[in-house]
């Protein structure tokens, strides 16, 4: 197969969307203007018909490739035969001169700028372009313009893409190239813009390179994690950066659609929308790094795109609206070979009652982290918000739901959500202690409900002859999600029960380090990959259980699995390495980041021997 393992790729962006570049320089996936529109480069998903932006150099011997540090820039060395050239990929995002309260933090500009600079020798080689427009759907005119640029102009809609360079543009067939061949100190320069009112101008190109290296290093100088680990941390959050949409305040869960989860299968999904849960999550890892702004955007996203204020809140939603109908399409075949690719998501219409606690604990985190005096627009509201989803937790404790796994067969009582939904009580009514949101009887509610939740997954979760809490009530199954409920305090970390559980978990579940999520059969017809969030929830409760000596080591561990830039896709193949699914990940990275958090705290509370409670870090 041609198709570059998932591990190759890294990605950049200007927080409305991303590109993925593959190891050898090819842009491969890029969805424009936004995360979730349609694919204007797709080769990540079918070597012959998916389009991309190459650089194409004569007798390549060695490629290395770093991120400029505290930035989502991107350099790669090659070096050649005759040579080496540096490439620097970036998608400008410049600083403003005075950021708002609400809204975007920086001024993207809809490019995407490549500069080669030949730093030894003399290297030769082109650029190539090739967009493939609505996933492949739709062609492309090729109009070279005055000037030199040349338009890439969709036929069906009005839309398209200026390529510009600072060498010389040919059309050969239905691409556009730019050759040079350089010398010791001299460069060539291609832009992409999406703009119809962009034209290109290549000659800005360092200048904008400069500003946004200014934009990255400051927001990368506000993170307030300086632990062990703050590499890894500071590039989890420049990740969980580039998927948020700042226009919107929108938090999407990953750049792509369609990457399998198995090899073999048919566990391909599109994951460029906006989850309740996955967006908290991210919220909570923001909040653990000092970045608030952040996580008021998101609060943002919700104002708007939930005019109910929490009483209609949805599983998921799009950037710019509803999540569209799952559609195949089937003339894709899918990376390596393996489909269907999907677009839209199905599990949108699903029953997922954990949001509500995912959603307070996130909630709660924000107003904590502004010692709950929040900006006027989420304060005014804040009491209907909470009134609303506490409304919600109270009427679906008893019903059965498709839960975290997005189960797509039956409905089941499944222990993670009940767990939750007692978070979601007990974030509430810690809300409550602190402002004025609820007279005092609806709060005493919320506690007698929490209290009868948490007695009832205590004694129907548990299944004594497994010697473990499982995946539903009356399973026989295991499920890893259990030990979320444990990060959350829905269990008490250092009972002989968890303890048993994770024992049980780490056995059933575990391969080495690695961690499945469940082996039960779910409704598709080949198992998944290991799941890379579930093995630092194995960390975490570990660090609870008072054994360091164990979480440590094996956080150190899961991170050198991610590549070489230390980005994670959803998951990693236990018997391969290689990684699996939509990538980057932000499940991944938000639990990398709050696991790293949470040791640090760990052990500086162990270092100081004292006897004071830890301030652990929220989120899983």
């Amino acid at each position: 197969m041609t198709d570059r393992p998932i591990e190759d790729y890294a990605v950049i962006g200007d927080t409305c969307t991303t590109a993925l570049v593959a190891r050898d320089g090819s842009i491969d996936w890029l969805c424009w203007p936004c995360h979730d529109s349609p694919a204007v480069f797709l080769r990540l998903l079918d070597e012959d018909k998916g389009g991309a932006c190459e650089i194409l150099l004569d007798e390549v011997r060695e490629t290395r490739r770093a991120y400029r540090p505290g930035t989502t820039i991107l350099e790669t060395l090659f070096v050649t035969a005759t040579g080496t050239l540096r490439l620097t990929d970036f998608m400008p995002l410049h600083p403003l001169a005075e950021v708002p309260d609400e809204g975007p933090d920086g001024a993207p500009h809809g490019r995407i700028v490549r500069i080669a600079a030949c730093e030894a020798g003399t290297v030769s080689g082109r650029f190539r372009v090739r967009p493939t427009f609505d996933y492949a759907r739709d062609g492309a005119a090729l109009e070279p313009e005055a000037g030199g640029t040349v338009l890439c102009r969709r036929l069906a809609k009005p839309e398209g893409v200026r390529v510009a360079a600072t060498v010389p543009l040919t059309i050969v067939g239905d691409r556009v190239e730019a050759a040079f061949a350089l010398q010791a100190g001299e460069g060539a320069s291609l832009v992409l813009a999406h703009r119809e009112d962009d034209d290109g101008d290549v000659g800005s190109a360092a200048a904008s390179l400069a500003a946004t290296e200014s934009y990255w290093h400051e927001w990368s100088g506000r993170c307030t994690y300086d632990g062990p680990h703050r590499e890894s941390v500071l590039r989890s959050a420049l990740v969980l950066k580039l998927l948020t949409h700042a226009p919107s305040g929108g938090i999407i869960a990953a750049s792509t659609t369609s990457l399998p989860e198995a090899v073999p299968g048919t566990r391909n999904f599109d994951y460029r929308y906006v989850w309740m849960r996955d967006a908290s999550f991210t919220v909570t890892a923001f909040v653990n790094l000092g970045y608030v702004r952040e996580a008021a955007e998101f609060l943002r996203f919700l104002r708007e795109a939930d005019g109910t204020r929490g009483r209609d809140l949805k599983l998921m939603y799009g950037i710019n609206g509803r999540v569209p109908e799952e559609e195949i399409l089937d003339h894709l075949r899918g990376w390596r070979g393996v489909g269907p690719v999907r677009i839209g998501n199905a599990a949108s219409g699903q029953h997922q009652y954990d949001i509500y606690g995912e959603f307070l604990v996130a909630l709660h985190a924000f107003l904590d982290a502004v010692d709950y005096d929040p900006p006027v627009r989420v304060n005014d509201h804040l009491a209907e918000v909470l009134g609303h989803l506490t409304d919600h937790v109270i009427r679906c404790r008893h019903a059965p739901d498709h839960g975290i796994w997005e189960l797509r067969d039956e409905t089941r009582q499944i222990l993670h959500t009940k767990g939750m939904l007692w978070v979601a009580l007990d974030r509430a009514v810690q809300i409550a202690q602190e402002v004025d949101v609820a007279p005092r009887e609806r709060v005493e509610e919320w506690r007698r409900v929490a209290a009868e939740i948490r007695a009832d997954y205590h004694e129907k979760g548990w299944n004594a002859r497994i010697g473990a809490y499982t995946q539903a009530y009356g399973s026989d199954d295991l499920d890893a999600a259990v030990l979320r409920t444990v990060l959350f305090g829905a269990f008490e970390p250092d009972s002989p029960r968890v303890a048993a559980t994770l024992e049980a978990v780490s056995a059933g579940l575990g391969d080495g380090d690695l961690i499945y999520r469940y082996r039960n059969a779910d409704g598709f017809e080949h198992p998944e990959a290991t799941f890379a969030a579930c093995a630092f929830w194995r960390v975490g409760c570990l660090a609870l259980a008072g054994r360091m000596e164990e979480a440590e080591p094996l956080f150190a561990r899961l991170l050198a699995r991610g590549n070489d830039l230390g980005l994670f896709a959803e998951e990693i193949d236990a018997g391969t390495g290689e990684q699996r699914g939509n990538v980057p990940q932000g499940f991944t990275h938000m639990a990398i980041i709050n696991h790293a958090v949470r040791l640090d705290r760990a052990a500086r509370h162990r270092d100081a021997q004292t006897d004071e409670p830890c301030r652990w870090a929220v989120g899983a």
